[in-house]
């Protein structure tokens, strides 16, 4: 019985899915009204309750965990609090954000409950503090008007966190990443990065010309530096790419994008040539099974796993996702693309574009030239650490040790991350709402 249940459950979860993933992209058609929009979000809010639902019933038919069923309960209500709260809190606020955002936290607690119920249960209690914290800021984007003048304060703040990695940072698999602070872990990028946005943001937004933008690019360059210092190449690539792009849509010079290019290249040559575990990931990269016993050991599990996942999945507790050396952090898209099937895995990443599109509709649509850097930055950022990540996890590109957002084991990236997704959404709740008022002056005229 219980294996008729698990395929029932595991194709039950690709189709739902599938349908939450095609509704988040029929919304933007223009023919859809208002009223029709909203009960496309309330489907998904269904299709969201029934996966979750799903997958946490054939985790207790697994396990027979009591304890399972009441971190159901309690991540539920949870769930209905932060779709409620945004509701009555923003009016203007984007439905589709909250909506996504929820779904990628489901899965993530989904996964990590399947792997270790102990590390689901840390990364629940961060993510809980973390939307106490992101509901606020909706509220500071609108009010806090003097947050463009405080440019180098970011930068300052950024350099210095950065530089306490560097030196009293520990060391993990070859880079220092984070620092503990009263037993807390912290990885200070996964924060800097969003002051770096606004430190570009704001220095950009003050001028365009040849002598800001040599200063701009020194002060950006300095961060990549330290991160290459602690030999978080990962974070420095994503840092050195948002910067590319922020600078390139500000100025719309071809030569900075060019010159850009010419010298991640040349930088990324060098560090190959002074880093052992860069060099150690490209092999790995290269030819993982020729070295499958060590460099290739983890990239061969990976695509193992994903394979033997097929389109389908091997459904919950039904794959070996612990033979992939640190899953829930780096790899879990592959645990993910084993036991809940290719499909299921493509779905996802058509969550994370719709979240990155929306992003960048946002940063199109907004006026101020601010704000617009703002959302672009940050959408940038987002979208590249999903490339990052799941172009590891396939040999796309070598692995770069960084986590999928809202889904990897991780209270810094997930922190991060629903601070992000709560900017993007108090710029969008900015804009709807000048949005109001340029219409009400239109009719009053």
């Amino acid at each position: 019985m219980g294996n008729i249940f698990g395929e029932i459950s595991k194709y039950l979860m690709i189709v739902l899915f599938a349908i939450y993933t095609y509704s988040g992209f029929a919304v933007f058609r223009k023919k859809y009204n208002k009223e029709r929009r909203e009960n496309i979000f309330w489907k998904q809010n269904i299709l969201m309750a029934l996966i979750h639902l799903d997958a946490f019933l054939l985790i207790y038919d697994e396990t027979g965990n009591l304890a399972v069923l009441l971190f159901y309960g309690t991540q539920v209500i949870f769930f209905v609090i932060i779709i409620s709260a945004y509701g009555l809190l923003y009016k203007k606020a984007s439905r589709l954000l909250v909506n996504n955002m929820c779904m990628l936290m489901a899965i993530g607690f989904i996964i990590l409950t399947r792997l270790s119920i102990d590390k689901a249960v840390r990364q629940f209690t961060i993510a809980v503090a973390a939307m106490i914290f992101g509901l606020f800021i909706p509220f500071i984007i609108e009010k806090v008007w003097f947050i463009r003048k405080m440019t180098w304060l970011f930068a300052a703040a950024g350099l210095c966190a950065l530089g306490v990695v560097t030196v009293l940072g520990a060391a993990s698999y070859g880079a220092k990443l984070s620092y503990t602070v009263a037993g807390i872990s912290i990885q200070p990028s996964e924060f800097v990065k969003i002051i770096f946005v606004f430190f570009v943001a704001g220095m950009l937004y003050q001028s365009c010309d040849f002598k800001q933008v040599v200063i701009t690019s020194i002060v950006a360059a300095a961060h990549v530096i330290v991160l290459v210092a602690s030999k978080d190449l990962g974070g420095a690539l994503i840092f050195f790419v948002v910067y590319l792009v922020m600078l390139y849509v500000a100025t719309a010079q071809p030569l900075y994008f060019i010159g850009g290019l010419f010298c991640g290249s040349a930088a990324s040559v060098l560090a190959y040539k002074l880093f052992a575990h860069v060099r150690v990931r490209v092999v790995a990269w290269q030819d993982p099974l020729s070295v499958i016993d060590n460099e290739g050991y983890q990239i061969c599990q990976s695509l193992f796993a994903i394979g033997t996942g097929g389109w389908f999945g091997v459904g919950l507790y039904q794959g070996m996702p612990d033979k992939i050396p640190v899953v829930e952090r780096d790899f879990v898209f592959s645990a993910i693309s084993e036991e809940l099937g290719g499909i299921f895995a493509l779905c996802l990443i058509m969550v994370c574009m719709s979240c990155f599109l929306m992003f960048l509709n946002i940063a199109m649509q907004l006026k101020d030239r601010y704000y617009k850097l703002v959302a672009l930055g940050l959408g940038t950022t987002y979208g590249f650490q999903v490339f990052l990540t799941i172009g590891g996890v396939i040999k796309f590109i070598p692995s770069t040790g960084v986590t999928l957002p809202l889904v990897s084991y991780g209270g810094s990236s997930l922190l991060s991350t629903i601070i992000i997704f709560s900017i993007i959404q108090g710029l969008y709740i900015l804009r709807e709402q000048r949005g109001d008022r340029h219409e009400k002056k239109q009719n009053l005229r």
